[in-house]
């Protein structure tokens, strides 16, 4: 099963490279890993998705990353009410014959064109990953040349208050 980790960690440099680092002694392989800065200047967040088979696996794992020394907090969200989001960036193939089926595509997904040249044209996504992966799924027998893909980040709703 796939877990999604928000680590909170020290913002010093090399501490990703550890938390990689455990992970791949252990032969755990990471889906894929976002970092950035926090609301504090001095933490940042990590989010991990990451295959576990069973809970106990999931447990050890998470003990293990609290020993390291930078890591502050870890929750798990996977079955928290979460706000997902993955960032795409695709370079397709766009001459004058197929750039107005793209646009339309593009306006299908609320996906915005960030770049226009005479052969290519760059289209932006944000959302879940199966958003994601259906534009690209549109896109490709146009010509994708290029993407790059953030990987997944999270964070917990708020409680409603009534």
């Amino acid at each position: 099963m796939k877990h999604i980790l928000a680590l909170l960690v020290v913002d010093q440099p090399g501490v990703m490279v550890r938390v990689a680092a455990l992970y791949s002694r252990r032969g755990y392989n990471i889906d894929s890993i976002a970092v950035g800065k926090t609301e504090d200047p001095h933490v940042s967040r990590i989010t991990l998705v990451v295959e576990a088979e069973n809970e106990a696996e999931l447990e050890q794992i998470t003990k293990q990353l609290y020993k390291l020394v930078d890591v502050i907090k870890i929750n798990d969200l996977t079955k928290d009410d979460a706000v997902e989001r993955e960032l795409a960036l695709m370079k397709v193939s766009a001459g004058s014959a197929n750039r107005a089926q793209l646009l339309q595509i593009a306006d299908i997904f609320r996906a915005k064109i960030v770049d226009v040249s005479q052969d290519a044209v760059i289209i932006e996504v944000t959302g879940s990953e199966d958003k994601v992966e259906a534009i690209i799924a549109l896109i490709k027998p146009f010509g994708l040349k290029e993407i790059v893909r953030t990987g997944k980040i999270a964070m917990v709703r708020s409680a409603v208050r009534s």
